[in-house]
């Protein structure tokens, strides 16, 4: 089995001693007065979640959860040789119409859960392995994981966590997340309001990313990775390259090489086929193609970046 090797990075501990000083506690309870009239995502829609109702994101008071296992198709500085244990959390804070989970993240295939459970099933990917915890789409349920981080850590719980999300993020919810969260993985989806309206409902998405991007930064860094090639704290990015250049590639890769970090490792994507309502946008229709793909590896390098994975060879830079 994996044991990471801290000789170089040492040890990140921080979960485990805000919990052993109390201050997880003050946070989760923090967290759950968010609850009574939610803003934890930007869209603040103000329900009480902890009465029952529900706003944006469809969710009440417990977690949700689609599937828990080792997964091997994340970027290779997580999966490791025993693979990222994840925990696909159901429903979602934004609406792309091309998401290739749409089943999890639009229709809502997935089950409520205890606090308890979520908590054995972290441990239970530990003992089986896996290189971390990696939270799925889990910005709508982060009272929960804190909560259900609590019961782990009492259970003997030391592996590092991923903040696994779309990239849609309140600061607020994110503060609470300082020296919890070992690994932060967001998208930077889009870099022009107006795609970001048309194709995943939050015209706001370009501002919102590039401070909560910021944020994380601040709080954990530019990826670490120990000497058995396995990530242990820092930030790693993802983009899809869409059609017709819509996500704006070159523009996010030049606000991430000028304003978080040269050094950001970040995966550039070129897995996009048309799901769920793609087909109703004539842009979204087709794959792209390997000029577009590569016109955004060479903007990406172009711009100073140099670190990351992406399906060009020459892009696995770590």
């Amino acid at each position: 089995m994996y044991s990471p090797d801290y000789s170089t990075l040492g040890m990140n501990m921080q979960y485990r001693q805000l919990h052993e000083k109390g201050e997880l506690e003050q946070r989760i309870e923090k967290a759950y007065q968010i609850l009574k009239g939610c803003s934890l995502c930007p869209r603040r829609c103000g329900v009480d979640r902890l009465s029952g109702e529900r706003g944006f994101c469809k969710v009440g008071e417990l977690p949700m959860v689609s599937s828990f296992g080792p997964h091997f198709g994340e970027e290779p500085p997580l999966v490791g040789r025993f693979g990222s244990g994840t925990i696909f959390f159901t429903h979602c804070n934004l609406s792309c119409q091309f998401c290739q989970n749409y089943d999890i993240s639009q229709l809502g295939h997935g089950e409520e859960i205890s606090i308890k459970k979520l908590a054995q099933e972290m441990i239970s990917l530990q003992k089986r392995g896996c290189h971390n915890i990696n939270f799925v789409t889990p910005t709508h349920f982060v009272p929960q994981i804190m909560a259900a981080l609590s019961v782990a850590i009492e259970g003997g719980l030391t592996v590092p966590l991923v903040y696994n999300c779309g990239g849609y993020e309140s600061m607020e919810t994110l503060r609470l997340l300082d020296g919890i969260i070992d690994i932060y993985m967001p998208d930077a989806k889009y870099s022009d309001w107006q795609k970001a309206e048309t194709y995943s409902k939050a015209p706001d998405y370009p501002r919102v990313m590039k401070e909560a991007l910021a944020e994380m930064h601040r709080q954990v860094g530019d990826l670490q990775i120990d000497v058995k090639g396995i990530a242990q704290r820092g930030l790693l990015i993802r983009h899809l390259v869409l059609p017709y250049d819509l996500a704006g590639t070159r523009e996010t890769m030049r606000f991430i090489a000028r304003e978080i970090s040269p050094d950001t490792y970040v995966n550039i994507m070129d897995q996009y086929r048309p799901c769920y309502q793609a087909r109703r946008y004539p842009l979204l229709t087709r794959r792209i193609t390997a000029e577009e793909y590569e016109k955004a590896i060479d903007g990406a390098l172009t711009e100073g970046l140099s670190r990351g994975f992406g399906a060009k060879s020459n892009w696995l830079l770590v």
